[in-house]
Order: structure tokens, then C-alpha cells, then sequence
């Protein structure tokens, strides 16, 4: 079935003509440059001819001609030993046929081959005839075709691809899928003889007006005549015609633009264009700007300098993209993906991305324009030294990408390198290399004075020039507030911190460039609940203005790194906040109205204490509410039985002010008089009532380890025998069995059983007892990599994406609830009589494993950290302790059995969700 879809698709691509773009069977068939497009195109993607070349040998058997068998089949964009191209990776070299057929209608016209990206030495023969050649992995190439086409008629197209291994390439992190021969759209495009090669615009919000670059492909043969079509209402077509003067082949033009509207996150408006070169056959190319500036200026009552958009600042909150594909690595499958991409961003309310070491692909940053959302670009990096070659590659690949990329308004800045990777000879960052960087910052700038320009994205202290002074950091959730607050002591003009010897800061906003908590535990944490850590990351992050914001990493997850905002597949992860704050979510972590108030996870207070609630507001806006807000505050939480209580209610009056970050008078409140987990949340109102942001903490109310057997005099009274979930006398696991932190948590994998024994209590009758019930917080237990007899150590090269691949054979790690449950069922016998069965939903671990995150010790590595479990009641006929009586224990199984083998966890009182120990009640 698969051959005779291919069949036909190749059917659909023999006889394409300009209008096959709009084919369904084409993948990725929409025009690759919304931002510079012509009509006359025709889209080469789809399935063509392949062949491995594995002795490199195909040029001298001459494959290039039209009589070369080639024995396989590869669906184009995607790289091969991608899943989608349908083609394994057996060599560094791959050989690309098909039939092409220009149409006669462009007859007068040049055809254009284009190649979107393909890494990375790229020759291509057409009937045999050499074309021409390109070396390079990221940016377009094109191929003119005139001399050898044969209008209306088919003809046979070659390209040889070698991707093989050279230190000075630029890999980036291509380990974690190879981005092998063609990656990005390849397609035929019609152009007149003379032609537009670039077209920049170049912004001037404040005169309200643009400025024009325009480029030939080669000199004017006469004065050529210029329209400018422009699609928005204000600017009334037909009026706006330049010249370009015989003999040149590059003119510069200021247009007027009244009444601009501005390019804006929340309005993020395109001017579209189109430009009429007038000449025996026009050049007409459809293209977009963005009317917005990027700039530098303190936030407002401050010396504090930000990255400003449009004149006002931005507190920047973004996520690092490694723009990878579990099925196409470096190739989305398709637009509405792409666009997806940028959507899930704004789902969670960030407004930026960095798309790391990779060169975006246009249609993308196409729907960061168009949805708006900011980008830090980078430049891929290589693994080797920086040599002569490895410059030239550099150079060339930045050179390119901001070429084509100018127009995207959703590109704030350019990162030149990353962490110094191919930098460093012998680890040494040399002084001729750093004097090379700053030439490089030098040219960019040069090529583009409208963005900022960073040198190095540092893990070290090792900037040289650069208009952000960015850091990376990755520690664990109560590490970050002596970081921030040493960050905000060392950030002035003149400070010698986070630059090389012989440089120092000046003006540059200190923003975080990447930041997070996987690699802050020894050995990395592999997927893990985030959900905490990550709190009070960004609760302390709100707390420093003088880092004028953050970079999550990531995005998504990869191969080797777990820690995303979503699974690889773009599957949810779920924080588990909405289930404890209704309301809340990710997004009020990320709200430019921000209050906090402990820092610390979950603060331990005596019954009745009465504390002091520290309060901090944020407010990274300029949105007028008055000179005050309200704030609805809520006290609830769970007792030692976990029965659910809301204890309070109130609403108290901060002062507000647009761009203010400061410490407020703290609330005094009074903790319950009974212990148990209380959770302390805040809503920030605006004037009409509507929430702007919420936010919450916890407090474990606690005299110490609960009694073993309490009785609670009332009417009626109530007895508790209270049991560790390690005391049980029997446990048998079909695959393993062990316990956390010393019992305050056990697990068993498979099927099997717990078995405990509680001493009957010998004051206590059985014809006394009213009714009778078992409470327990229990969950499913997977068995995961880490936990595994034969689990082999996780080292691993995971910047290349060699090493361990699962996601949970980390020590440290927990994967984080999300969309593919694991399942389990347990059945509980008391005295051999079963009282009954309850399904287990999930191994989960996210924001509502309080406990468990607040018992990790802090010695740099994790124990099944936010992980929890389900409450698990079970009501008991008092007959049947009647066996009790007269064997003086109870006996409790908690068994799980082969139909399912899903496990079980049994939760202490401070492991879990919920404040208590299993318990007979």
C-alpha cells in the first residue's frame, strides 16, 4: 500500500505544473517565503528516486545521468533517517532523482531552482549536464536553469548530498536528529531576466515612515520602474512609485507609512506588499514587514535598562526551541504544526522563544510574526575549533540567515554562539578567537543596526561585545534565590561579571538566556516533576527586576533532555495546579501582574501559630488600574484523615502602580488549630472584580509524627490506628519491591501484595464500633528504568544525544503526569475477607505531590519527587474485626493481581498528596 502511494505521488509530480502547490499529496505544499514569494512556483517536494552512495563512488559511475538505477524511494523535505522521508541512515552520502517539467507557459522567463536548506555539500546535474554546487546546511540556494531547460518537455534532476562528519560543520545539536541532506522545501520559481534578489524594510515608528532596500540580481539596463502595492487601508494603492537608475543594482527608498500601526505582542499587525518591477516581463514578489522597533531603555523609575519593544519594555519570558521532530528532526511535518508551535508558546503565556542552535524555518517565524511572539536567532554552532574553516562556515550561515530573515518583525536579536562550543582550543577561548567574535558581533550589526546582537549565550563568564548581558543557570528550586539576588548584586555598568578579562558590562539588560532546574541535580534529572521547583524558580525570578527576564528550558522535550513544556510527540504534561487552586494555571506564572509571597516550597508552622506572610508584587505593565488592587486570599487545605476543609476567606488592598517590583507590608494570619497541609492562595483582582493572576504556597501544620492509636472524644468519638507504610510484615512483588526516604513510601512493581498487622486494641470491643473505615493515598507504580535490576548508568554525550534515551533511568528522575496514564487496580482484604477493589489511575508526579517534594533532602539528587497518589477509602463492616478480637492484630492486604500488573504505592503521612498515614478508622 505505502509503494502505491508513493507510485502515485510521484504520478502527481511528473505532470506538476505552478498550481500543484495546491495539492493535498504534496507534503508542506504551502510557498516555503511568506515573506518574499513570486506566483509562478512549482513545489518539488514529494517522493523522490534515492540511492545511498556508500564507497562515495556515484560521481565516477556517473549516477548523474539519466540511466542510473536508483533502489529506493525518499519523501522530500524530510532528512534522511528521518521516519517521515521513509528512508533509513545508512551512509553519509545520498544521491536525489526525479522528472522535472517547466511549463512552456514560462518561456521568457529564467527558472529558478531553489533548495530551502539541505546539509550539507549540495551538486546538482540536470540531463546529465553539470549545474553548480553549494556548501551549507541551514540557509536557501538557488540554481539558475536557463541553459539547460527544455520548456514543456521533462527532463532529469540529480543532487548529490555528502552530510559526512567535519569538525568545522555547523552540527548544532543534530545528535538528537540529523538534519541528513534535504531538509526544507526544494522548489522551481520563474523570475525575469532581471530580478529582485533582496528586498529589506527597515522601520521608523517614530517618523512614520519605512525605509526600502531593495536588491538586484544584477545591474539595471535602463531606469526600472518600482511600485509598491500595499494591502492596508491607510496607504492608497498606486501612489507610491520609485525608480532604480540604469547601471544600478541596489536602491534605497523612504516610504511614508501614516498613522502606523505597531507590530505588538497582543497586536501583532503585518504590513503586506507587493512589488512590481516594471519591465518587459514584470518581477512581482508579495512580501511583509512589521512596524516596530527593538531598542534598549530602563524601566520606568529605575536605572534598570530592558529590552524594549516599541519604546516600552518587555519583561521577557520565553522558552528555548530546539525546533526537533520525533519523526522529521529538523522538518516539521506540516504548516498547521509549525503554526502550532507558536500557538503552544501563547498557550502557556510566554512571549518569546529562542530557537536554539538552528536556523529557523521561514514558515515558522512566519506564524511568530503573525501570532506574536518574539525570537532570540541563533547561529548553529560547530564541535570543533574555530579554524579557518570553521569561520567561513560561521560567517557564512549568519550572513545568510539575516539575509533572508531581516523582515521577520518576531526576531529581537541574533545569538552569534552558544556557550562557547567551537570556540575553545584545548578549552581555551584564545584571544585571537574572542578578537575574531567581536568582528563577528561587528558585521552583524553592520548587516542589520535594527536588532540586538549577542556574542555568546554563556554558561561561563566569558562575554566579550554584546547588547545583552545573558546568562545560563540551571539549579534546583530553593538554590535560585541567592543566584538572582548575587546576579542583581554583580549587574551595573562597569562590573566585571559574566565578561572576559579585559571587558566589562555597560548598559546591556542582564537577562537569562537559559535557565531551569534538570541539569541543577547531580547527573541531570531526566524527566522529573518540574511543577515545584519551577514555582519557585519563577516566584524568585519576579522578585530581581534587575534581570529583565528568563529563558525555560524547553520547549518540548528531546531525546535526552526530558524537561519540557510538553512530551516530544507536543502531548501534554499536566502541573496538577487547577486541581489544587481551581482556576489556576501555568499561564499565571507567566502573568505580567505577578504576586508572591513565601519562598520556600512548604513552610512548617505549629497548630494555631500565628505568622507573617511575606507579600512581593510584580507588575511588568503599564496598565493604569489606580493606585491600589484588591486581593482575595484563601485559606484551605486537608486534615490528618485528608478530609478537606476552607477555613478562610478574606480580601485585603495592596498598592498598584504600573512597572512597580517591590516588597509589600507582609499579611498576619493564623494557622488551623488541628495539623494538616494548608495551602494559602491569592487572586489579584482588577477594578471591575475580573482576575488578573493567582497564585498560592503551602504550609504543613505540624507538632510532629502523628499518634500510632489517637482517640477523639466526641459524639461519637473516633479512633484512629494509624500505620507507617513500612511496617508491613509480608510484602511479594513479581518485580521488585522497595521503599523512599527511609519507609515514608513503598512500592511494589507488578503484581503482588503488602501485608500488614496492626495490634488490636484491647479497650476496644467490637460491638462498640458504629461503623468502620480504611483510609489510605495509594497509586499505580511503574517500574522505571532508574529502579530496574539491570538499570545501566545514564552518562551519556546528551549535547549529541548519545547515551541513555529513556526518560526515566535518571536517578533522579519522575516522569511528570501527562496523557498516557499507567494504570493499576488494587484489591484490599482485611482479615482474609475482601472489603474491596478500586482502580488506580496513574503513577503521577506534579504540583500536588506536596509532601514528596518537601521531604527531598537537599544533597542533590531526588527521590520520587512530586509523586502521589489517590485517596482510597474503604468502608468496613465491623463484623468483620470480629477475628480481631481473638487474634489480638488485624490483618490488612493491600494485593494487586496478574490481570493488571500495574503496581502500587502506599503514601506516609509526609509522602503524597495528603497529610496522613494509612489509617483504621
Amino acid at each position: 500500500m505505502i509503494k502505491l502511494v508513493r507510485w502515485i505521488w510521484s504520478l502527481v509530480l511528473l505532470f506538476s505544473t505552478s498550481y500543484a502547490q495546491n495539492s493535498t499529496l504534496i507534503p508542506l505544499p504551502e510557498h516555503p517565503r511568506p515573506d518574499f514569494q513570486r506566483a509562478l512556483w512549482q513545489n518539488l517536494n514529494g517522493t523522490w528516486q534515492f540511492r545511498f552512495d556508500q564507497n562515495n563512488s556515484g560521481v565516477e559511475r556517473e549516477w548523474y545521468r539519466d540511466t542510473a538505477e536508483f533502489d529506493e524511494n525518499i519523501l522530500v523535505p524530510f532528512p534522511w533517517g528521518s521516519e517521515l522521508s521513509g528512508v533509513d541512515d545508512k551512509a553519509d552520502i545520498g544521491w536525489y532523482k526525479r522528472i522535472i517539467s517547466v511549463p512552456r507557459t514560462w518561456q521568457g522567463l529564467r527558472p529558478v531552482l531553489i533548495i530551502g536548506a539541505c546539509d550539507w555539500h549540495t551538486q546538482v546535474w540536470l540531463d546529465g549536464q553539470f549545474v553548480g554546487e553549494h556548501r551549507g546546511g541551514y540557509t536557501p540556494f538557488e540554481f539558475d536553469l536557463s541553459p539547460w531547460i527544455q520548456y514543456g518537455k521533462e527532463q532529469n534532476l540529480v543532487l548529490r548530498v555528502d552530510d559526512t562528519a567535519h569538525e568545522f560543520k555547523l552540527e548544532g545539536k543534530q545528535g538528537y536528529g540529523r538534519a541528513a541532506g534535504i531538509w526544507q522545501t526544494v522548489y522551481l520559481e520563474a523570475r525575469p531576466e532581471v530580478s529582485i534578489q533582496t528586498l529589506h524594510f527597515i522601520p521608523d515608528i517614530k517618523g512614520h515612515q519605512v525605509v526600502a532596500e531593495l536588491t538586484l540580481n544584477k545591474t539595471a539596463p535602463s531606469d526600472l520602474v518600482v511600485d509598491f502595492e500595499f494591502a492596508s487601508p491607510d496607504i492608497k494603492p498606486g501612489t507610491i512609485k520609485k525608480t532604480i537608475a540604469k547601471g544600478k543594482d541596489r536602491a534605497e527608498w523612504t516610504i511614508p507609512i501614516p498613522n502606523p500601526r505597531l507590530w505588538q505582542l497582543d497586536d501583532p499587525y503585518l504590513y503586506e506588499v507587493t512589488i512590481h518591477l516594471h519591465q518587459e516581463h514584470r518581477d512581482v514578489v508579495q512580501t511583509y514587514f512589521g512596524m516596530r522597533s527593538i531598542e534598549v531603555v530602563d524601566l520606568p523609575g529605575t536605572d534598570i535598562p530592558y529590552v524594549a519593544l516599541n519604546g516600552k519594555p518587555v519583561y521577557l519570558e520565553m522558552t528555548l526551541d530546539q525546533a526537533f521532530h520525533p519523526e522529521g528532526h529538523y522538518t516539521f511535518p506540516s504548516d498547521e504544526f509549525m503554526r502550532d508551535e507558536i500557538l503552544r508558546t501563547r498557550r502557556l503565556g510566554l512571549n518569546g522563544q529562542r530557537i536554539h542552535v538552528k536556523i529557523g524555518i521561514p514558515r515558522k517565524l512566519y506564524w511568530a510574526d503573525r501570532l506574536g511572539v518574539l525570537i532570540m536567532a541563533d547561529v548553529p554552532n560547530s564541535w570543533g575549533v574555530p579554524d579557518a574553516e570553521m569561520r567561513r562556515e560561521t560567517e557564512y550561515a549568519m550572513r545568510q540567515m539575516i539575509e533572508r530573515d531581516f523582515n521577520h518583525p518576531s526576531i529581537f536579536s541574533w545569538v552569534l554562539f552558544n556557550e562557547t562550543w567551537g570556540l575553545t582550543t584545548d578549552k581555551e577561548y584564545l584571544p585571537e578567537t574572542r578578537e575574531w567574535v567581536v568582528s563577528m558581533v561587528r558585521l552583524a550589526k553592520e548587516l542589520d543596526p535594527t536588532r540586538l546582537v549577542e556574542d555568546n549565550s554563556p554558561n561561563k563568564e566569558d562575554h566579550v561585545v554584546t547588547d545583552l548581558n545573558t546568562w545560563h543557570a540551571y539549579l534546583p528550586g530553593y538554590a535560585w534565590r541567592d543566584k538572582l539576588a548575587s546576579v542583581s548584586e554583580k549587574t551595573f555598568p562597569g562590573s566585571k561579571w559574566n565578561f572576559y578579562e579585559g571587558y566589562s558590562q555597560s548598559e546591556q539588560p542582564n537577562i537569562n538566556s537559559e535557565c531551569g532546574n534538570v541539569w541543577g541535580y547531580k547527573g541531570s534529572t531526566g524527566d522529573v516533576d518540574w511543577s515545584w521547583d519551577y514555582h519557585i524558580m519563577i516566584n524568585e525570578f519576579r522578585r530581581h527586576p534587575r534581570v529583565g527576564g528568563w529563558l525555560y528550558t524547553e520547549h518540548h522535550d528531546v531525546i535526552n533532555e526530558w524537561n519540557g513544556y510538553y512530551r516530544y510527540d507536543r502531548s501534554q504534561k499536566f502541573t496538577g495546579i487547577p486541581e489544587l487552586v481551581p482556576g489556576m494555571s501555568l499561564r499565571d506564572l507567566h502573568s505580567p501582574f505577578y504576586l508572591t509571597t513565601e519562598r520556600q516550597l512548604c513552610k512548617h508552622v505549629k497548630p494555631g501559630q500565628k505568622i507573617e506572610v511575606p507579600l512581593y508584587a510584580s507588575f511588568m505593565t503599564d496598565v493604569d488600574m489606580g493606585d491600589s488592587a484588591t486581593v482575595q486570599v484563601s485559606l484551605f487545605g486537608w486534615d490528618q484523615l485528608a478530609n478537606y476543609h476552607r477555613f478562610k476567606e478574606w480580601q485585603i488592598t495592596i498598592p498598584y502602580r504600573p512597572w512597580m517590583s517591590e516588597e509589600l507590608e507582609p499579611m498576619h494570619i493564623s494557622m488551623p488549630d488541628e495539623p494538616g497541609l494548608v495551602i494559602l492562595s491569592t487572586a489579584l483582582l482588577d477594578p471591575v472584580g475580573a482576575v488578573l493572576q493567582k497564585n498560592f504556597t503551602s504550609y504543613l501544620v505540624t507538632s510532629g509524627p502523628s499518634e500510632r492509636d489517637e482517640v477523639v472524644r466526641g459524639t461519637p468519638s473516633m479512633r484512629h490506628l494509624r500505620f507507617r507504610p513500612d511496617a508491613f510484615s509480608k510484602a511479594q512483588w513479581s518485580e521488585k519491591q522497595w521503599q523512599v526516604l527511609e519507609g515514608l513510601k513503598v512500592n511494589g512493581a507488578g503484581s503482588g501484595y503488602f501485608e500488614y498487622e496492626l495490634e488490636w486494641p484491647q479497650d476496644l470491643p467490637v460491638e462498640s464500633i458504629a461503623s468502620a473505615s480504611l483510609r489510605f493515598e495509594a497509586s499505580a507504580k511503574q517500574l522505571f528504568g532508574k529502579d530496574r535490576a539491570d538499570a545501566g548508568k545514564t552518562e551519556g554525550d546528551y549535547m549529541r544525544g548519545r547515551g541513555a534515551h529513556d526518560p526515566s533511568l535518571n536517578r533522579n528522575s519522575y516522569p511528570m503526569t501527562d496523557e498516557q496514564p499507567f494504570p493499576s487496580s488494587v484489591r484490599i482484604y482485611i482479615n482474609e475477607q475482601p472489603v474491596g477493589q478500586f482502580d488506580l489511575f496513574d503513577d503521577a508526579a506534579d504540583h500536588r505531590g506536596i509532601l514528596s517534594w518537601d521531604s527531598q533532602l537537599r544533597d542533590g539528587y531526588l527521590r520520587e519527587a512530586g509523586s502521589f497518589g489517590q485517596l482510597i477509602t474503604v468502608p468496613v463492616d465491623a463484623l468483620v474485626f470480629k477475628k480481631s478480637v481473638e487474634q489480638k492484630f488485624i490483618r490488612i492486604r493491600l494485593q494487586v493481581n496478574d490481570a493488571l500488573k500495574g503496581g502500587l504505592a502506599i503514601y506516609g503521612e509526609r509522602f503524597g498528596r495528603y497529610p496522613m498515614d494509612p489509617t483504621c478508622t
